[in-house]
């Protein structure tokens, strides 16, 4: 299936969807069970890819972690103040082999599943965990020396970066997974990739995943580089993801790999092959509320712009719709979705659900639906189907003061997209809690001459603007706080 320059991608909580769908039912489900109506719908909503988030086997230990664990817990009770033990599934993270769940319906029940997103033109997006592995991960038996060891010592200095592990070959103390910055995960046990075996072993495991879906999102990708693996380890190690990339690609030529990635080195992951990687300094950005450092991250090549996935949202960060107050939300999605790369959304995004789901839950609240949200972004999602943004050409806008002493100009972000002569978009979007005015620069050299029609696709109002004045001074702008423009610009008679 040809894919188009700028794709969207859909996450959808796999154990809670099917658990909502059991309630339904009012018996168990797997994939099997997901109605065709509901993949039409996103099919409707103009994605290309759909990602089902936890779908591979986990194990009792973690699980049994993650219900023993009082400040995980606690988060637990917040989310659902009716909290019920099997509503604590484990985390979909902690995994203990790459063959679908057997309460989801094994990997037949998925092969079923994808063969259905492909006839409707879907490509499925799945996990791979390259730093550990769960707790009671085979593993720990067969290929102990795929792990970091620890001795007693380390388990009584930091018990909450090692654990012992009981084994019939005799007790082992383990690594936990983490970052360099943060302790262990404790229902996690660490990969060893000083060892060129353990490397060996992933790059297995990802094959096993490269015939089962289209493309993979790799959790924390950025741990496994051998810079930060030493810097948290003290252990050397030789480069994983280019030579992990290139089995693949002799694979599947097109295999689409996703990294999440944090501290700047979003260039180096996609350097050494990845297609796409987290945008998180743009969400920080727009977090801040502050317009100069947002239009700033656009100045950087479309070469790297092209590769970032961009989010408001996600299963790691907090819910849009409590991050961002009204208006701020829809001026940071319109900035988020209408640039290069690809367009990354979270299932309850739309409907404005406020309230984080653990990856360790299997069950969600119920909320109610905010009809404005879903309203807007109904809208935007009309917006993204249309070919100029995913297959024509984007351009940052220069933003000139409206007058002499004006100094908020410098609230605006403005894009410009164009396909094929006519066919073109301004987006116009003040970034700021105040009314601010400017002149946007147009890119277009075939305004003068004609009057054009500005028609808002986010909102209702349309302008008609003489061609001569955009062509020389561009398009005045004065707007309330938080306001965005979507404009389709067409000649008029």
């Amino acid at each position: 299936m040809p894919t188009p320059r700028y794709p969207s991608l859909y996450q959808i909580n796999t154990r809670v969807w099917l658990t909502d769908l059991s309630r339904m039912l009012r018996r168990e489900t797997t994939l099997d069970d997901i109605p065709d109506a509901e993949l039409d719908r996103v099919v409707e909503m103009g994605f290309d890819w759909v990602w089902f988030l936890s779908v591979w086997q986990t194990g009792v230990a973690g699980q049994q972690i993650a219900r023993t664990k009082p400040d995980w817990r606690k988060e637990f009770q917040e989310t659902l103040p009716d909290l019920r033990e099997e509503d604590i599934a484990g985390s979909g993270f902690a995994i203990t082999g790459y063959t679908v769940h057997t309460n989801l319906g094994g990997d037949a029940a998925l092969a079923r599943l994808r063969e259905r997103l492909l006839t409707r033109g879907l490509r499925l997006m799945l996990d791979f965990v390259p730093n550990h592995t769960g707790l009671d991960h085979p593993w720990t038996e067969d290929h102990p020396d795929y792990f970091i060891h620890g001795t007693e010592h380390d388990l009584a200095r930091a018990p909450g970066n090692y654990t012992r592990v009981k084994r019939e070959r005799g007790d082992l103390v383990l690594a936990h997974g983490r970052d360099p910055y943060f302790p262990g995960w404790p229902d996690t046990l660490q990969l060893n990739y000083g060892n060129t075996a353990t490397q060996e072993a992933m790059i297995g495991e990802l094959l096993k995943i490269v015939g089962q879906c289209d493309g993979v999102r790799c959790d924390m990708a950025m741990l496994v580089l051998p810079e930060v693996f030493a810097r948290t380890w003290g252990i050397p190690s030789q480069p994983f993801w280019p030579k992990a990339v290139q089995r693949v690609r002799a694979h599947v030529p097109d295999f689409c790999l996703l990294a999440e990635a944090y501290w700047d080195l979003e260039w180096t992951l996609q350097q050494q092959g990845f297609d796409y990687t987290y945008d998180k300094r743009l969400y920080d950005r727009l977090c801040d509320r502050y317009a100069p450092p947002v239009r700033e991250h656009f100045h950087a090549g479309l070469n790297y712009q092209n590769k970032m996935a961009r989010f408001l949202e996600n299963h790691d960060e907090p819910r849009a719709a409590a991050t961002f107050p009204p208006g701020v939300h829809e001026a940071g999605a319109v900035i988020t979705f209408l640039s290069p790369g690809l367009r990354f959304f979270h299932q309850g995004q739309f409907q404005g659900r406020k309230k984080r789901i653990s990856p360790h839950l299997g069950r969600g609240p119920d909320e109610p639906i905010d009809p404005k949200l879903e309203q807007f972004y109904r809208r935007l999602l009309d917006i993204l189907r249309l070919k100029v943004v995913r297959q024509g050409q984007w351009q940052l806008l220069e933003c000139a003061p409206a007058w002499n002493g004006n100094g908020t100009w410098d609230c605006f972000l403005a894009f410009s997209w164009q396909l094929s002569g006519e066919e073109r978009m301004l987006v116009t979007v003040n970034y700021a809690p105040n009314q601010s005015q400017c002149y946007v620069r147009l890119p277009f050299t075939d305004l003068a001459g004609s009057r054009w029609r500005l028609q808002n696709r986010i909102g209702d109002e349309y302008y008609d603007r003489d061609g001569n004045d955009l062509q020389t001074s561009g398009l005045y702008v004065d707007v309330p706080p938080w306001h965005a423009s979507v404009f389709a610009l067409t000649r008029r008679p």
